[in-house]
């Protein structure tokens, strides 16, 4: 699904992200882990778009998209939230799932200035999705609200429901538990699950560890912007330099 190849983004003289490859596998889990600026989020915006890499490729579904704009990389099938929520706070909660279906639209600006027939079909089916979706993440009663009157719980759950909109079958989720209660964190665990269970692929930044080891299927680990380890959960749990990244932790 996704294959990251000698990826390199420097800053400067600073190497935020150092010669980093790894693989994501269709239908998986796959966290990314890693002490504060160890490059996680440089490299999901490198896959997403949001960053050019300096050197290296990424590949999706067989594709270079390197250097691919972010809407046309969502078009080809990627989704994504943020570390920080990032929702359009003058829309409800159900205008921001709309908002997120225009890489699925197929009517142009004339027809929906003339309100054709094309155009209002491609508004009628974004709202049904919308609605569904909402439905889907356990928020479909507080789809009139705007996200500032939404619990910070909630909030994330309208993200991941945005992302989904885009139908995207790679979902990157960058710390979806981050300020999250121990009970919001288990809920947003058995969403993922479901995610999966729907088919879709899933690359997730998180410092909860319980729920990274619980939910992945594989974990690639990086620190100073270098891999230092990748493989199962029981496996990076037992890794001497996973140990010594996190807890310093002599050699």
């Amino acid at each position: 699904m996704l294959v990251v190849q000698n990826v390199h983004k420097h800053f400067g003289g600073l190497a935020a992200v150092d010669d980093t490859s790894f693989e994501v596998t269709h239908g998986t889990i796959t966290s990314l882990i890693g002490p504060n600026g160890a490059g996680k989020t440089t490299l999901f915006n490198i896959i997403s778009g949001l960053l050019r890499p300096s050197a290296g490729t990424v590949l999706f579904k067989g594709i270079d998209i390197t250097g691919w704009s972010p809407q046309h990389i969502a078009r080809a099938g990627m989704g994504r939230t943020f570390q920080n929520v990032q929702l359009f706070q003058n829309l409800n909660a159900l205008e921001n799932v709309i908002a997120a279906r225009f890489c699925r639209t197929r009517s142009s600006l004339p027809e929906a200035l003339l309100f054709l027939p094309r155009d209002r079909r491609d508004r009628q089916r974004s709202r049904e999705v919308a609605e569904e979706l909402l439905d889907w993440v356990g928020i479909g009663a507080h789809r009139f609200l705007m996200p500032r009157e939404l619990p910070y719980g909630e909030q994330r759950r309208l993200e991941v429901a945005r992302s989904l909109a885009m139908e995207p079958e790679l979902l990157m989720l960058d710390e979806p538990s981050a300020g999250m209660s121990h009970q919001e964190a288990q809920e947003l665990m058995e969403l993922i699950g479901r995610l999966r269970e729907r088919g879709t692929t899933i690359l997730l930044i998180e410092h909860n560890m319980n729920l990274v080891m619980s939910i992945s299927d594989k974990i690639v680990v990086l620190n100073f912007g270098k891999k230092i380890a990748e493989g199962s959960a029981a496996a990076i749990r037992t890794n001497p330099e996973v140990i010594e990244a996190y807890l310093g932790v002599e050699a």
